[in-house]
């Protein structure tokens, strides 16, 4: 057989992101678990970062062409099972994002609304939130935003804090199929993460919360969804697993520098490593 058939082949997602190099957080995070998730993952910078594992220092944006024409080389190249969209960068190439994949709405697409580091570094500016609200949010087949990122997203100025129901009903009203919010920042005892559809919650679970904080946690939920869509679950299934693969990509977490622990995104592969002897 043609190993070059197209029964052959993994299934393909295309990632929009910013570069991280510390292999963290953004395009790095995503190549690195679209690849463990049995994907092949295809990349478009949308930006060249100067960050660390203790924060962003500066944010370089590409040209919008070039973010586009990125795109559209590969995508008249090779078949896209799904899209996935990370920080973005600047208002222009939200607009060339938005172009681009309004040409292939067959394909999902997963958008990650980045806002701020993890250090709390504003990644975006308030016009960047409303043209990601007005041109990316309607498109997308499932939005991923953690509780600050949800309210921040729908909020009107000078609102009081709304639920997380609330955000979730304004974010579907735009449009949207699916809106996953995840409840890191809460306090709570555990984290719950909740899938919401346009007829209400289609499924909430809770994860123990784990000690730390993560660098590139959000970027690992996304592209988890993004590969299991990719691989054919439905949207119920494919938040469950990746949510099951991202729990425990923190839990086999490093801290490799000063700041926050990194994911481990091939955790599976040191997974038969000889186990500590019980003790009597």
């Amino acid at each position: 057989m043609d190993p070059s058939a197209p029964s052959q082949l993994p299934p393909i997602v295309l990632a929009f992101a910013a570069t991280d190099p510390s292999g963290g957080a953004g395009l790095q995070a995503d190549m690195l678990t679209l690849a463990s998730m049995g994907c092949h993952p295809l990349s478009v910078v949308t930006a060249v970062t100067i960050q660390d594992t203790m924060g962003v220092e500066e944010v370089m944006a590409l040209d919008a062409e070039w973010v586009a024409d990125q795109a559209r080389c590969v995508l008249e190249d090779m078949p896209v099972a799904a899209f996935k969209v990370g920080m973005v960068g600047s208002i222009e190439n939200i607009a060339a994002i938005a172009e681009v994949v309004s040409d292939y709405p067959e394909i999902p697409l997963i958008l990650d609304p980045v806002l701020a580091s993890g250090r709390g570094d504003e990644l975006v500016t308030d016009e960047m939130i409303s043209a990601l609200r007005e041109l990316l949010v309607p498109q997308s087949t499932i939005i991923t935003p953690n509780s600050i990122e949800a309210r921040r997203l729908t909020q009107e100025e000078g609102e009081e804090d709304i639920d997380l129901a609330e955000c979730a009903r304004r974010l579907l009203a735009t449009g949207c199929e699916y809106v996953l919010i995840t409840g890191t920042h809460e306090n709570t005892t555990q984290v719950t993460n909740t899938l919401y559809g346009q007829d209400g919650v289609v499924r909430s679970d809770n994860w123990e919360r784990l000690p730390g904080s993560y660098h590139g946690s959000g970027c690992t939920l996304a592209s988890a969804i993004a590969a299991t869509i990719a691989n054919g679950l439905n949207i119920g299934d494919a938040v469950q697993d990746a949510q099951e693969y991202t729990w425990q990509t923190l839990k086999a977490a490093f801290r490799p520098g000063m700041g926050q622990h990194i994911p481990d995104r091939l955790f599976w592969a040191r997974e038969d490593e000889p186990a500590d002897e019980p003790s009597d």
